[in-house]
């Protein structure tokens, strides 16, 4: 769920996004790479990190731990530039070859276009690229592959969501607030609606109902991942939203706005935290931005017959490290993501930002972090299990095509799921079709 505002600028990419950067395409038709030359190159680089608050200070810190080590390969960082989104500022930065070596705040659905646009390395080609990749991040890493079987991002950072809920509110409903009964359909439809007869809150939860294509990775798809298993809604290059384990979400959440148990027009502001909602779905992100203004607690997103914790996926909400062929040090950017990657800085990332490494282990990796930042514990055993969009040229297309059948069948309740997602189905096939 995005209803807090500076959530939704990190990572929102408008419509006009999308267009912004398909429209690049048609002049910059090369697959990208890295040319051998600057692939071995040393010297000073330019990054761009979130405009986030405890990602610009972890980005310091690395910076200022590079540069007095490394007197003749200094790094010069700055936030993304100011625009729509971090994803438009990018697709126009690689059409204007004005892009810097490494961006720490890649939007996987977007590696594919802006492969296409010529704008990626692939990090393949460094001799120790894959090994390292791999090592590093473990099963996880394959998500992360472009159709060529090479990456052309490196997996770096996710916010697995989960379902947090008012304690305050629960406990008014008459519903347990340390013990919740959420983890069936049937179990979070029953709560949902004791909290909406009995007044506790005006909606049980408050997904944004909007139709911007990413929109998709806070309500239809942390459900999809859990009830296939870990499957997104593309697999083996065919749409998968027509699948049992597809409907059976889509009919869910129609079900839950059918009954007015979630809000049909945008909230402004956090619906969560002004207690409009009993529930949300939010990443670690939020145990910080709600600290003591709302009583929380959290559990994984249901299923329809119930999982363990442990064999529960979700949407991993990652943002990756891309390195833009406009750099003419390669070899020292690829030096700088691992060590930026490194044990020790994924250690300091998770420190500052409470966000989680893609890397193997994270649990026991960083055990003395998470006992003594217990609220994190669930997140860092979720990291373990999470399915990202698919990183295909055409995937923010594909997204929308999704949304818009989700927003009509589910969100406004026209028509069957059954249709709309059939018909979006073929959509998504053609656009899967183009290269």
């Amino acid at each position: 769920m995005r209803q807090n505002s500076k959530r939704v600028s990190r990572l929102a990419v408008s419509l006009l996004t999308a267009g912004v950067i398909a429209g690049t395409l048609a002049a910059c038709g090369s697959s990208g790479g890295g040319s051998s030359d600057a692939m071995k190159a040393h010297g000073p680089i330019t990054i761009w990190y979130s405009n986030n608050a405890q990602e610009v200070q972890w980005g310091k810190s690395i910076v200022s731990a590079w540069n007095s080590a490394h007197p003749k390969e200094q790094i010069k960082a700055q936030e993304v530039p100011a625009g729509k989104s971090t994803e438009e500022v990018i697709g126009a930065a690689i059409t204007a070859g004005t892009t810097p070596c490494l961006v720490f705040n890649n939007l996987p659905a977007a590696t594919g276009q802006w492969q296409k646009q010529g704008g990626l390395v692939d990090l393949s080609k460094f001799s120790d690229g894959a090994k390292y990749i791999e090592a590093r991040s473990g099963d996880a890493a394959k998500q992360y592959k472009s159709a060529d079987g090479d990456y052309y991002q490196m997996p770096w950072k996710q916010n697995p969501v989960m379902i947090f809920y008012n304690k305050a509110i629960f406990q008014k409903a008459g519903l347990d607030p340390e013990n919740p009964k959420l983890s069936t359909y049937a179990d979070f439809m029953a709560a949902a609606q004791q909290i909406k007869s009995s007044g506790a809150a005006p909606y049980a939860i408050y997904p944004a109902p909007t139709s911007e294509f990413f929109q998709v990775n806070f309500d239809y798809l942390p459900l999809l991942a859990a009830e296939s298993g870990g499957k997104t809604f593309i697999e083996d290059g065919k749409a998968t939203i027509t699948s049992q384990a597809s409907l059976d979400v889509a009919n869910f959440w129609k079900q839950i706005y059918a009954a007015n148990l979630a809000g049909k027009e945008q909230f402004q502001g956090d619906a969560f935290e002004a207690g409009k909602s009993a529930m949300a779905i939010v990443g670690p992100w939020a145990i910080a931005f709600y600290g003591d203004k709302v009583q929380w607690g959290s559990v994984p997103v249901p299923t329809k017959d119930g999982k363990s914790a442990d064999q529960t996926y979700t949407f991993p909400d990652a943002k990756n490290i891309g390195m833009y062929t406009s750099c003419k040090n390669q070899g020292t950017a690829w030096d700088v993501i691992k060590f930026a990657t490194s044990k020790a800085q994924d250690g300091k990332l998770l420190e500052i930002t409470g966000q989680m490494p893609i890397r193997t282990d994270v649990a026991t990796t960083y055990a003395d972090y998470f006992s003594s930042h217990p609220a994190y514990k669930e997140f860092g055993a979720q990291s373990a299990h999470t399915a990202d969009d698919p990183t295909g040229t055409n995937t923010i297309a594909q997204m929308q095509a999704l949304r818009d059948a989700y927003t009509k069948a589910v969100v406004n309740g026209s028509g069957s799921v059954e249709d709309a997602f059939k018909a979006a189905a073929q959509k998504i096939d053609k656009l899967q079709a183009q290269k």
